[in-house]
């Protein structure tokens, strides 16, 4: 009865034994609706996703419930990470509704594929002021069956409801990013850092924008709040104190509870702003938060031969969450000695660590610097970095004898093309060789398995959306600036060719997200949500290879897209973030045609000089590199790798 078993999908598979009749994403189950005259039951979620696996073990593993959905309705699943197109639409349909995103989402449909109610969690029973699945399907299926017309009527006004209005042309400037600089600093949490209050999601696009304001212009306010957050979620329970990396997000404002799944774009993303930071502020702490990312990934969510996984799961049961990450007093006490106990209870013992459903456990949030600490206990600060860095190591050998939470080993290539960015980006900072190594590795090995005969995959079998396409194409030129191999920017050019073909708004600007109408509708946006959004991503590569390959029309649909979309940029403020990255890139680019060995001296500085918007161009060995604004305006060539640090330092200040 269950059809999910031969699913490649471990989200899928993991509902296969269940006693639902499910089907997975296609036109039969839609058919079959038709047929039997039944409304669609679609479950939306994620294998990392912990309240996925509580609304399975409430209600999908009852057998009340499973008889319910079998008899009265349609039902399928949906993994939202193999299908991010079709997840995105029926979020939108539920949050229309009044309800609010996030997973799992429960919504139902018409044959017709039409949402007319949903939501996301729902207990088995009325609980907390959310309803009883049980209630809700029996009342959707009475509804159905008496109020036909009603429903059909209501899914196709929401249906419309939800096709993006036409968005009209703005002419852009500088001012924007101004006015956008300052929106921003007045959203800032000045006590915890980030924006906004609970629940706390790491903003990258934001925190881009902000960083790359504070380079050109050297504002001390915004150097104060770029550190003050990134120090804030650092320290905080949503960052693993023990293996590194970062938690999805924080459930309280102060960055201390997280929800504990483990994300590659999460991960990708922070990585670029901890490297970005360290490239700023020339702090060891920012390059050391970087370094534990790394660290995680190489041993958690990347295969040797080359590529990134998609996750790590928040729980190991739905009954425990966050147990493999989180402490009780008596497990401190037993793996550690008394001098380790005393210096790490100080150091990792925040009072606000206690997990709100089981006040024993606790989170590892940063309470005192070892600074502090020597000043409480009489130990040098150097006494107290060794006694933890120690007293760390017994707790992470510790907690790897536990069991661990599902990996989601599955390649998708947009996931993929933000790690290899990232990890490039940060080998063009630190020099470290192994990490520019394994991302050249992962981009070969994705192009082998995921572009064939001019076709971009998602995912095997699934063919790609807009965000595959354009995170690939940014790795795909960083790999080029790299490594001078010019077949990496020809495959990046051809990419935006394939890109504009299948997404590309001719009438306007902008990208839609798919290639095709999905449930009658193409999505076209610039918000980060909370990742920087696809079209704000692809915008900023059509600079770049406007520059690189000297096509015209790369620039102009990158024109055409910024006014198109600003407007709507600035009224969702921080959640824009990216778009003005892009706008800062459209005045702030600078081109470097490199005319020399790319291992020679010259070439590594004008590599190794960290602009936020620079691209590389390299051209033959005349022993020169010439800068050029993106203006046009274009200067003397320089010869001496001296020369042309002390010339662009000097290009920064002026």
């Amino acid at each position: 009865m269950n059809r999910l078993k031969a699913e490649k999908s471990a989200y899928l598979r993991h509902a296969a034994d269940q006693a639902i009749d499910w089907y997975s994403w296609s036109e039969e189950p839609f058919d079959k609706a038709r047929q039997e005259d039944k409304a669609v039951f679609l479950s939306t979620g994620a294998i990392w996703c912990h309240w996925c696996h509580v609304m399975a073990k409430e209600c999908f593993d009852n057998e009340e419930i499973a008889r319910t959905l079998n008899e009265h309705f349609i039902n399928v699943k949906l993994d939202r990470d193999e299908r991010p197109d079709i997840d995105r639409r029926y979020q939108q349909a539920v949050i229309a509704m009044g309800g609010n995103g996030g997973w799992p989402l429960s919504v139902f449909l018409t044959p017709d594929k039409k949402p007319f109610y949903g939501g996301t969690y729902f207990p088995p029973e009325d609980s907390h002021g959310r309803p009883g699945f049980k209630k809700v399907l029996l009342t959707v299926a009475d509804f159905y069956a008496s109020k036909r017309n009603e429903v059909l009527e209501y899914g196709e006004r929401l249906t419309e409801y939800l096709k993006p209005a036409p968005s009209s042309m703005k002419d852009v400037d500088e001012s924007l990013l101004e006015k956008a600089e300052t929106y921003f600093v007045s959203e800032f949490d000045l006590r915890h850092g980030g924006f906004g209050t609970m629940p706390k999601f790491p903003m990258p696009g934001a925190m881009e924008f902000l960083m790359n304001r504070f380079f050109f212009s050297r504002k001390e306010t915004l150097g104060i709040e770029v550190k003050k957050t990134l120090e804030s979620m650092a320290k905080g329970g949503f960052h693993d104190q023990l293996k590194g990396g970062f938690h999805r997000y924080s459930t309280d404002e102060a960055w201390i509870i997280p929800h504990f799944e483990k994300m590659a774009d999460d991960n990708a993303w922070l990585l670029k702003n901890y490297i970005h930071a360290y490239a700023f502020f020339k702090d060891e702490y920012f390059r050391a938060v970087a370094e534990g990312i790394i660290t995680f990934v190489k041993d958690v969510l990347s295969d040797p031969g080359g590529g990134f996984y998609a996750s790590q799961d928040a729980d190991v049961t739905p009954d425990d969450e966050g147990g493999y990450f989180t402490w009780t007093d008596e497990e401190f006490r037993r793996v550690l000695d008394d001098r380790e106990f005393k210096v790490l209870s100080l150091h990792y013992s925040h009072d606000r660590g206690r997990m709100p459903h089981e006040e024993s456990k606790r989170v590892l949030a940063v309470a005192m610097d070892p600074e502090e600490i020597a000043e409480e206990t009489g130990m040098t600060a150097d006494e107290v970095m060794a006694v933890i860095m120690s007293g760390r190591q017994k707790l992470l050998a510790e907690r790897e004898k536990r069991e661990t939470p599902f990996i989601d080993r599955t390649f998708y290539t947009s996931l993929n093309g933000i790690f290899i960015t990232a990890f490039l980006t940060a080998y063009r900072v630190t020099g470290d060789k192994w990490v520019r190594e394994f991302a050249l590795r992962s981009l070969d090995r994705i192009l082998q398995l995921h572009f064939k005969n001019g076709e971009l995959y998602h995912c095997e079998e699934v063919k790609a959306v807009l965000e595959d396409y354009v995170y690939l194409i940014e790795s795909l030129i960083c790999a080029y600036e790299i490594s001078a191999e010019v077949s990496y920017l020809e495959t990046a050019d051809e990419m935006m060719e394939i890109c504009l073909d299948k997404f590309g708004d001719r009438e306007s600007g902008g990208f839609f997200d798919t290639e095709t109408k999905v449930l009658g509708i193409r999505l076209k946006g610039v918000e980060d949500i909370p990742h920087p959004s696809a079209n704000s991503v692809g915008i900023l590569q059509l600079l770049r290879l406007y520059h690189m390959v000297d096509k015209e029309r790369y620039y102009e649909f990158a024109e055409n897209s910024l006014k198109v979309f600003a407007g709507n940029a600035q009224d969702m403020g921080v959640h824009a973030g990216y778009y003005f990255c892009a706008l800062d890139a459209y005045f702030h680019m600078l081109l470097l045609t490199v005319e020399a060995s790319p291992t020679s001296e010259l070439a590594q500085t004008a590599f190794a000089f960290f602009h936020p918007y620079k691209c590389l161009v390299y051209a033959g060995d005349k022993g020169r590199v010439t800068p050029c604004l993106i203006s046009g305006a274009c200067f003397e060539p320089l010869s001496k790798a001296k020369k042309l640090q002390e010339f662009l330092e000097g290009l920064i200040r002026d």
